[in-house]
């Protein structure tokens, strides 16, 4: 008798916590909510390894792994020291919302002193985020990068280019009172099409730029020699893991549980990666005559990336457009920087640049009120003035990314140097940058 007295109190006791305060217990549940898709979007950056790997050669497989993991480490140390509070600030400059420069930690705590877990998993998530806009840039400058200029580059990445884009469009999920001046004018980005992956992307292309193509890439005749990547399993399972990782970044933006429309941004998202990956495969069949497994697999990619600002805004039909105009774009993007000989080894410039692009003007076209309660697009009776905003805040990012990314590498050119030697190309970034190979092959057997 006496355990069930013990057990009824004990109910009782957790019963009337739980209904005495109900908003503590709602905002525990949304903090798990934000970690857990934190967590998804940290193991986005083994989907990042593994298909940029598994599109280059084996030669240059560790330096693509070693590439990977520092993003992630040297951009979590970047993004605390600096990039949070320029991000998330009090706002130095009121009309664009720039913030000031100090550590993180000033930033996450209450009026009391005391370290406040909501503001920490906000930082965790937009840190997962910054890492994630760094490493889109690896991918595109593979194969004859110097490892240091790279890192320094992601660095800064992480400390300034990211989150003063960031301050411009997000500031104001931080702290309400400071609003960049894209959210003042009503640009929508709900996951990060523009200010993750168009901001990482368009950095690539700059990188790309002034890097040059790897060598044998592009022949004096104008033939243009396929460099094929080492192992599809592994871009395979790259794209998998980056797709299962996308949850995490589009459903955990709701930054709450609290009405569920996580359960609609994850069928919108799943169906715009799917239409990308089929539209992907049949233009690469029309132009090339197969079924290309890589151009497949962007093309998931970009649908992907195209649904990731407007995904609480737009429904399944819409999201299948999206998804499928954003498939052809990531083959047409590779055929037409071949035209310009640019070299991107893994496609990173049609998936997050122009993808991201696209996906953010979509928005202004198929913005649906009754999802997410937003402004209506063009193609739902909204007019153009969503269009226009959307517009302008893509171009910019183009300018502020690219102008800073390219002035950077060019700096870097002429001190410490941006591109490998030769010899370090001919013979592989695995074993003069790192002495070490992904794939060794022993003398005994």
């Amino acid at each position: 008798m006496k355990y069930y007295i013990t057990f009824g109190m004990v109910l009782l006791f957790t019963v009337s916590n739980i209904y005495a305060t109900p908003r503590s217990l709602s905002d525990d549940v949304d903090l798990l909510w934000v970690c857990i898709a934190s967590f998804l979007v940290f193991f986005m950056q083994a989907g990042f390894a593994f298909i940029e790997a598994g599109f280059t050669r084996t030669k240059n497989t560790v330096n693509i792994l070693m590439k990977n993991l520092l993003d992630l480490s040297t951009g979590s140390i970047g993004f605390w020291l600096v990039g949070f509070s320029i991000m998330f600030g009090v706002h130095l400059i009121d009309d664009f919302g720039i913030g000031e420069i100090k550590f993180a930690d000033t930033l996450l705590t209450n009026e009391d002193g005391k370290a406040d877990p909501s503001k920490y998993g906000l930082f965790l998530y937009q840190m997962m985020f910054a890492a994630t806009s760094a490493t889109i840039v690896s991918g595109a400058m593979a194969e004859r990068t110097k490892f240091v200029s790279y890192i320094l580059f992601s660095v800064l990445m992480t400390i300034l280019i990211y989150p003063i884009f960031g301050s411009f469009a997000w500031s104001g999920l931080f702290q309400k009172e400071n609003v960049g001046f894209l959210e003042k004018i009503g640009f929508i980005d709900f996951a990060g099409s523009t200010v993750v992956h168009s901001i990482g992307g368009w950095a690539g292309l700059a990188g790309t730029i002034v890097l040059g193509a790897r060598m044998g890439r592009y022949q004096p005749n104008g033939m243009i020699m396929p460099i094929l990547g080492h192992n599809m399993s592994m871009a395979t399972l790259g794209t998998f893991i980056l797709w299962f990782g996308w949850y995490g970044f589009n459903c955990g933006s709701t930054g709450s549980i609290a009405g569920g429309t996580f359960a609609i941004i994850a069928v919108v998202t799943t169906m715009s990666a799917a239409t990308g990956a089929i539209s992907a495969m049949i233009v690469s069949w029309i132009l090339f005559t197969k079924p290309d497994i890589g151009i497949t697999l962007n093309g998931a990619l970009a649908g992907l990336v195209a649904i990731t600002a407007g995904c609480n805004n737009v429904g399944i039909t819409s999201s299948i457009i999206i998804g499928f105009f954003a498939g052809i774009l990531a083959v047409l993007g590779v055929v037409v920087l071949d035209k310009l000989k640019i070299d991107d080894p893994v496609g990173a410039i049609p998936v997050h640049a122009l993808n991201g692009l696209w996906g953010t003007i979509a928005v202004g076209l198929f913005a649906n009120s009754n999802y997410g309660g937003g402004p209506n697009g063009l193609f739902f009776g909204g007019g153009l003035d969503l269009l226009l905003v959307q517009l302008a805040g893509s171009a910019v990012a183009f300018l502020w990314s690219f102008s800073i990314s390219f002035l950077f590498f060019i700096i870097l050119k002429k001190t410490i140097g941006l591109r490998v030697t030769e010899d370090e190309e001919i013979t592989g970034l695995d074993l003069l940058e790192h002495g070490n190979e992904a794939y060794p092959v022993s003398n005994y057997y």
